[in-house]
């Protein structure tokens, strides 16, 4: 199993790509698809026409919004190319209200000439062939529920924690993982809000007993400070800062680094 990060980043982060990670285990599985997100799936050699399922931890822009290019793209390849196989899209509560508005919205997006089934997910876990996703709700938006999910293929198992604040749920998706991969917005000396800082990463990681952290989701202000060495005030084991196209294999001592 492994995870290639698409975005690292925020909305405008001046050299990251926005949050979005492609998993490949018996299939490719696409968590969250923000802004530019799409460019850095075409450089990852995966044919972004074989993803059959998105999982989708909330809707800030952020997370979602290359998902219309996505969508748009697939309609087209679909009437003039070969017709894409049919695509499932798990998120949270409101899914189904979100998307069911955008299709009615966009012309010929109400009739697409492949399928899509729209399943909302909270905290029970679900599987997509061989491969065990199990939701869990995060503290983040009192506006809308936003879910970290663990993926867990052949005995090995990756969580990620979406946007996140430090919470018993974060903890208990990250209990005993092979590698947690935490939002870490801020340095630890930056005011924070509805995100963690490095320490609190670090933390989580920490009681969680996971055995590598990827530090990811920064914003301009994490990156003009050691947001490595912040988390390692608490947690001892492998501390990785993510960056866009890097590539993740359980399994191995190091990360895999693919694209330009």
């Amino acid at each position: 199993m492994k995870v290639t990060i698409l975005g690292s980043g925020t909305n405008l982060h001046p050299t990251r790509a926005a949050a979005g990670y492609l998993f490949q285990t018996d299939r490719p599985i696409l968590l969250d698809f923000g802004p530019r997100t799409l460019s850095n799936l075409l450089k990852t050699g995966v044919d972004r026409h074989t993803i059959k399922h998105l999982l989708f931890t909330h809707y800030h822009t952020d997370h979602f919004s290359d998902f219309l290019t996505f969508f748009f793209d697939a309609i087209c390849h679909s009437a003039f190319v070969n017709i894409r196989p049919d695509l499932t899209i798990y998120g949270p509560p409101g899914t189904k209200r979100l998307f069911r508005a955008m299709f009615r919205t966009f012309p010929n997006w109400s009739d697409p000439p492949f399928q899509v089934t729209l399943k909302e997910v909270k905290d029970r876990p679900f599987t997509i062939g061989q491969t065990q996703v199990t939701p869990l709700p995060m503290t983040h938006s009192d506006q809308q529920t936003c879910l970290g999910y663990r993926i867990e293929y052949q005995g090995r198992s990756m969580a990620f924690s979406g946007d996140a604040m430090a919470s018993r749920n974060l903890v208990s998706l990250c209990q005993d993982a092979d590698v947690a991969i935490l939002d870490c917005s801020f340095s630890s000396h930056a005011p924070g809000g509805s995100h963690m800082h490095a320490e609190e990463c670090g933390k989580v990681a920490k009681k969680a007993n996971a055995k590598k952290l990827v530090l990811s989701h920064f914003y301009e202000t994490a990156d003009r400070s050691n947001v490595v060495t912040q988390a390692r005030r608490f947690f001892s084991g492998p501390i990785i800062k993510g960056k866009d196209l890097l590539t993740l294999k359980i399994g191995t001592t190091m990360p895999i680094k693919v694209g330009i």
